[in-house]
């Protein structure tokens, strides 16, 4: 799908298979998520700029590559996003973090705000937006339209698992915002749920139902 990377390494699907299956528990699947996130940035950070500066090995001078730009900022959508962000501040520390809190109506399925903060320069920097599923849909676009209200404009989505609708709802919606995730299941089911999915990222990862 155009717009959408599914990193396939070995790694990611074999940790992914564990956290699929309804006997893994809360604790291993915390310790995956926070694992399999740490392969995910690679490749959503795998074309950072990169620039030079002089440095002394314990050899010689040289000119050695360094990141450029200002810290990127890490947007988590709560609750389900904090672990997939704890793997990416592993990876990368210094990254500023933005909190994104929507949860889903079930009912209607609709995202509804309850909390945002985020740095105010969001527009200078590259903002990684990370939430478990990209399911409806819903909460994905309504967090990437509060980031571009609030000024972002070099934003990445990325997610666990994603749904053939959700994606097609999140890119038409967002087509400049690039999508990594480790999977495309089959559907959703008509409660919402990715098919065959693992169940509620949040749940299964906090213990709650």
């Amino acid at each position: 799908m155009k717009g959408v990377t599914v990193v396939d390494h070995p790694l990611v699907q074999h940790k992914l298979t564990i956290m699929r299956d309804k006997e893994t528990s809360t604790a291993g699947f915390r310790r995956l998520l926070r694992e399999i996130s740490l392969l995910l940035g690679y490749e959503v950070t795998r074309d950072l700029d990169l620039t030079t500066r002089s440095i002394e090995t314990p050899i010689e001078t040289m000119e050695a590559p360094t990141l450029e730009g200002k810290k990127l900022v890490f947007a988590s959508v709560l609750r389900a996003g904090n672990g997939l962000l704890e793997g990416l501040l592993d990876l990368v520390p210094a990254a500023r973090v933005a909190h994104i809190g929507l949860y889903r109506d079930h009912d209607t399925l609709e995202a509804i705000e309850y909390f945002f903060k985020a740095p105010s320069d969001l527009g200078d920097r590259l903002v990684i937006v990370v939430d478990p599923m990209l399911a409806t849909a819903n909460s994905a676009i309504a967090a990437i339209d509060k980031l571009k209200s609030r000024g972002a404009t070099n934003i990445r989505f990325l997610c666990l698992l994603a749904s053939p609708e959700g994606i097609e709802r999140f890119t038409t919606s967002h087509p400049d915002v690039p999508v990594f995730t480790a999977s495309i299941d089959r559907q959703l089911n008509e409660k919402g749920y990715i098919v065959p999915g693992l169940g509620d990222a949040g749940d299964r990862m906090y213990g709650t139902k």
